[in-house]
């Protein structure tokens, strides 16, 4: 069935549907007609609500649950509820300065995109989702570090400070060349990325070029490719606080939790419904069965895309929790630490 307008309600229906999903959102309990007609704010008797419920309910607005004689929203009823009736709770100046002080501590790509994740699922109560940025980062230094026994650590340093090691098993013949490899590498990686440094030395290589002997050669080429022949492998959305996810009424409901669970384990899958806000000018909610990936588990997301200097989409972050989430509060944070992530990352990933 397909839901009316919100403005096709009558103001009393619409007044009493806003309060079910309101009091829904606050603790996750159905509300029921006597809870709605305690103080008299809607000058109607018990009997004359639940003839309302029963017509929301009808419309596919509110649903009853069988342990329960009061109402709590459908999916469909909080679509209609977010995008029309949602009074935004714009962030406390604590939670923006909280923002602002997390986001600005500096350090590497990688720690600023960690921290991001865990402020939003600190501040949300739910579980904090952010999307490494697409776009490969540029390139400082590259060492070889002799660690004995046949092996060698491979250093990649980012322009960003952000640092990445690979073991590299060696001959023993290799070991005096390590410094040769690495000074050949970092010579030729200034503000490049890590694919354009490796095509320019390979062509080098190929052509005759270099003062390279055959056993540094040899080190050039495995250290570019103890990176390249795992890009794909490389994470692609960093989640912090799932824990969160497990409060008590989800514990009452361990198939709908183990479902979730299971679709977070699948961080593909995650990124591809993440990437469909990259495009959004604004934060973008997809709630409960509105998506197929968390359809089963009745769980909502709330997502908006940073940027880097430029403007340019460099990534998607979110919060995903259960369809009672607090949208008012979560979807303005949302945005708001999107913003700052920009701020933050823009010098660092433009």
């Amino acid at each position: 069935m397909t839901s009316p307008p919100i403005i096709e309600l009558t103001d009393r229906a619409r007044d009493i549907f806003r309060r079910v999903v309101e009091g829904y959102l606050e603790d996750g309990q159905p509300v029921g007609s006597k809870t709605l007609a305690a103080g008299g704010a809607l000058n109607l008797s018990p009997a004359s609500i639940r003839s309302v419920l029963a017509e929301l309910e009808g419309l596919g607005l509110l649903a009853a649950p069988h342990t329960s004689a009061g109402r709590m929203p459908t999916d469909a009823g909080l679509r209609i509820f977010v995008d029309g009736m949602m009074r935004v709770a714009e962030p406390s100046e604590e939670e923006r300065a909280q923002i602002e002080a997390r986001l600005s501590e500096g350090g590497p790509v990688e720690q600023a995109l960690q921290q991001t994740s865990a402020l939003l699922s600190e501040l949300s109560g739910a579980a904090g989702m952010v999307m490494v940025p697409t776009r490969e980062q540029r390139l400082a230094q590259f060492s070889l570090v002799p660690l004995g026994q046949g092996r060698a650590l491979a250093v990649l340093v980012g322009e960003d400070g952000g640092v990445e090691n690979r073991v590299l098993e060696l001959d023993t013949a290799a070991t005096g060349s390590l410094e040769a490899a690495s000074n050949y590498i970092t010579s030729r990686l200034a503000g490049r990325t890590l694919a354009e440094a490796a095509q320019a030395m390979r062509a080098e290589i190929d052509a005759g070029q270099s003062q390279l002997d055959d056993a540094s050669r040899d080190l050039v080429e495995r250290g570019l490719a103890v990176w390249s022949e795992d890009a794909d492998k490389r994470p692609v959305l960093i989640v912090r606080g799932a824990a969160n996810l497990l409060d008590d009424e989800a514990l009452n409901d361990i198939e709908r939790v183990r479902s979730l669970l299971e679709d977070l384990e699948d961080k593909q899958s995650v990124s591809t419904l993440l990437e469909s806000a990259r495009e959004a000018e604004a934060t973008r909610i997809f709630i409960g069965s509105e998506n197929r990936l968390f359809g089963l588990s009745g769980s909502s997301v709330i997502a908006s895309p940073y940027r880097d200097l430029e403007g340019r989409v460099v990534g998607v972050l979110g919060v995903i929790g259960p369809t009672r989430l607090n949208y008012a509060r979560v979807v303005p944070m949302v945005d708001l630490t999107a913003r700052s992530l920009s701020r933050s990352l823009g010098k660092l990933i433009a």
